[in-house]
């Protein structure tokens, strides 16, 4: 009976403990901004370099976006929309309560988690936290010697592994096999894309159905690219987005970079200079840690990256290159791989869910500088991407934020994999065309 006690006073405490933390976002709303034109897209799209509100999704003719915005500046939000004309509705009242939810259903869920669990012992009805991950990782390394490699790339701003996986039949030693590149989690709070990086692990090493996709493809797995922000969105802040490096000059009110717009292309053009801004920059192209780790892996394997996919969320859709607007030589080639990824998603998704979109990371979302995507497509990787998972459905029924729903988890995963194969075989094809020429 004491036992019993102690592990209830724990639970509780633990529950308590994770909803005191969500006291930050007291007030804070998520506005679906409608706008008619490229006039009101472009005047609402620029609010947030003159108030500080996050924009969750670029406002399109035809797309909504989606804005979040804390109680000190509601009112300011909302005269600006009026005086433009601009309709708005609200569709979360209070962030906070949507984060004790969310906190409520992940944490029911890990009880759950001897129903589905993995052929490895690691489930899919959870977000798993760091320590979980790496030792993952680990023991994925210990247990298939042949097939995997534990990699260190290096450490990140705080100190933390940033781990990835090496999976290969000839351990990389081949050049006749291209390499596929996948990495999550280089945006902290989306935590969603971990999934997708787990599962495609479960698949190429653990459940290997499909064994034409280890037996010709090389793959590096990056599960948890920004490990310092990822823990921080866990511990302190859920919306937490950037790194956590210090050291500038609006002192401790503001920190961290954002780890997209840090890679050194067309880089400072279409991000920010200021640090508290959600895209801030950094002082340089890879200032980061975590983006040298990043690079360095792209110089290793300069001529056999084939494919690179960066998965973030959310909006279901793929992107591809440049930022600026401009289209690679081989934006049609760019354009068949996402349309066939986006239907190979489409067919397993669940029927609620939009359809995937794919384009131009200007022409179809928003002008963006110092992308990873961008800087492996021009730096001679033929095929990059950027996946923005699918939205959280919240309790009214609408797609809007970063949230969970841990009934999706293991599906992320599953459809992502869906898309990400199909892109991987057609990268087979084009790598030996490549190098038969």
């Amino acid at each position: 009976m004491a036992n019993n006690l102690k592990s209830l006073f724990v639970f509780c405490f633990s529950i308590y403990v994770a909803l005191a933390k969500h006291e930050v976002y007291e007030g804070y709303t998520v506005y679906e901004v409608t706008v008619q034109d490229a006039y009101q897209a472009a005047f609402v799209n620029q609010l947030e370099n003159q108030i500080p509100i996050d924009m969750w999704m670029p406002a399109q003719p035809e797309y909504p976006g989606q804005f979040f915005v804390s109680k000190d500046y509601k009112f300011q939000f909302e005269m600006l929309l009026q005086a433009a004309q601009v309709e708005y509705k609200i569709t979360i009242t209070n962030v906070k309560q949507e984060l004790e939810r969310e906190e409520q259903l992940l944490s029911s869920a890990v009880s759950r988690r001897s129903s589905n669990r993995s052929s490895s012992g690691l489930n899919f009805n959870e977000i798993h936290r760091l320590s979980v991950v790496d030792d993952y990782l680990d023991r994925l390394g210990q247990e298939y010697p042949n097939l995997v490699t534990v990699v260190n790339g290096g450490e990140s701003f705080e100190g933390r592994p940033i781990k990835y996986l090496k999976i290969s039949t000839t351990n990389f030693e081949t050049s006749r096999k291209p390499i596929v590149f996948l990495q999550c989690l280089l945006h902290a709070r989306e935590w969603v894309t971990l999934p997708a990086c787990l599962y495609a692990i479960e698949k190429l090493v653990i459940d290997v159905s499909e064994p034409d996709l280890v037996n010709n493809i090389d793959w590096i797995i990056m599960p948890v690219a920004n490990p310092d922000g990822y823990e921080f969105s866990h511990n302190n802040n859920r919306f937490w987005r950037k790194n956590r490096a210090t050291g500038f000059m609006a002192g401790n009110l503001c920190m961290g970079v954002d780890l997209n717009r840090n890679f050194d292309i067309f880089w400072g053009t279409a991000s920010s200079g200021s640090v508290c801004s959600e895209v801030f920059h950094g002082r340089n192209a890879f200032s980061e840690p975590e983006t040298q780790a990043i690079r360095r892996i792209l110089h290793q394997y300069p001529d056999r990256i084939e494919m690179y996919n960066d998965i973030h969320s959310f909006g279901s859709i793929i992107l591809f290159g440049f930022g600026n607007g401009e289209l690679p030589q081989n934006a049609l080639a760019l354009n068949f791989v996402g349309v066939t990824m986006a239907q190979a998603i489409d067919r397993v998704k669940w029927s609620w869910k939009p359809d995937y979109r794919v384009g131009n990371i200007q022409h179809i979302l928003y002008a963006a500088s110092g992308g990873s995507s961008d800087y492996f497509q021009a730096s001679g990787v033929p095929l990059a991407f950027t996946y923005e998972l699918p939205a959280y459905r919240n309790i009214q029924g609408q797609l809007n934020g970063f949230l969970v729903d841990p009934d999706f988890i293991e599906q992320a995963g599953f459809e992502t994999w869906e898309g990400i194969k199909a892109g991987a075989r057609l990268a087979v094809d084009n790598y030996r065309k490549r190098m038969a020429v």
